[in-house]
């Protein structure tokens, strides 16, 4: 026996694990918790993926950059 979460996203999908139950095909566990998905924070998942660099740094290595395509 193996144990599965499963997202339904449609009612009808539902339906199908119903009748696979009546099958005795699968047993539904009813999980009466609701999974809140929470918006992706891109600020949180980023802070900290660049290096701190001075403002002068961050213009030299940008001018550097432009000047390569002259």
């Amino acid at each position: 026996m193996r144990t599965v979460t499963l997202d339904i996203l449609k009612d009808e999908g539902y339906n199908l694990l119903k009748d696979l139950e009546a099958l005795k095909i699968i047993r539904i566990q009813n999980d009466d918790k609701k999974v809140e998905v929470m918006p992706l924070n891109l600020a949180a998942k980023y802070s900290g993926a660049m290096s701190k660099q001075s403002p002068e740094e961050i213009d030299r290595q940008l001018n550097d950059l432009r000047n390569e395509w002259d």
